[in-house]
């Protein structure tokens, strides 16, 4: 079976040309699911092109990519006609230049500003201050002997006693109570979701080889990564078996508040 024969059955989307191909090639949709390893669901919602169940364009593409070769389809025409467009890199925006002149006008107007705010605030303080400087100096007497006759000797003062030292007895924060951190390693490209305890998204990326993401254990209520043989998932520095959650090398599961992973419910 041919893509050029697919195709030339005047069908648009990408569901029929699947649908049209797999009834071809005599296969049921259980057959393409147990050959695939994917949900049945999936294939469903592939050949019914509803990607809202499928989630991220990442996943959609790629179940599109590996259903297309199975049947023996050109990917390229089939994720063409899906309408699901691929994830574009992000934009670098150039940093603008500064002359030299204008990081010198900004530097000396950060100065000026320093020096204002230190004389509105030390001008009124030394002003309130300058009528107890004078009664200071009234009171003040002169040591003239001729004057006063014999010096009075200073009184002996009795040396006091140290100041008792009191142990405070509030109790130091014990360990776990510091939330554990639940790190993972991008050995790979991988799309990365993860949601809170909320409901809401925390984060929703294409993570790159050689990059690290860091969440409180406390934080995270499930995730789903979908290279998930280049991902390292530790929890307080102990890695995590994720063979369990794995489905055509996507990983879904739920993360408990001790950071236990458990499969996610569809």
């Amino acid at each position: 079976m041919t893509d050029q024969h697919v195709m030339s059955d005047g069908d648009r989307g990408c569901g029929a040309r699947l649908r049209k191909a797999r009834e071809a090639a005599g296969l049921s949709q259980a057959e393409v699911s147990a050959r695939l390893k994917m949900p049945l669901r999936v294939v469903k919602s592939l050949e019914d092109e509803d990607w809202d169940r499928l989630g991220a364009p990442v996943f959609v593409r790629g179940q599109l990519r590996s259903y297309s070769r199975l049947l023996g389809l050109a990917t390229a025409p089939v994720q063409a006609a899906s309408g699901v467009a691929p994830i574009e890199p992000p934009v670098l925006v150039p940093r603008t230049y500064t002359p030299p002149m204008q990081r010198l006008f900004e530097q000396l107007a950060r100065r000026f500003v320093y020096i204002v705010l230190t004389a509105v605030i030390a001008v009124p303080v030394w002003w309130a201050t300058r009528p107890h400087l004078g009664a200071i100096q009234q009171t003040a007497a002169p040591l003239d002997v001729g004057s006063l006759g014999a010096a009075t000797p200073a009184p002996v003062r009795e040396p006091e006693e140290p100041a008792p030292i009191v142990a405070s007895l509030a109790s130091m924060p014990a360990a776990n109570d510091v939330a554990t951190p639940l790190t993972l390693r991008f050995s790979g490209d991988s799309w990365l979701e993860v949601t809170g305890r909320d409901g809401k998204i925390i984060e929703q990326a294409l993570v790159h080889a050689g990059e690290q993401r860091s969440y409180p254990s406390g934080q995270v209520a499930a995730m789903t990564l979908g290279n998930a043989a280049a991902v390292q998932v530790q929890h307080n520095g102990q890695p995590l078996d994720l063979t369990p959650y794995l489905r055509a090398n996507v990983a879904r599961f739920t993360v408990s508040s001790a950071g236990s992973l458990e499969p996610a419910v569809d």
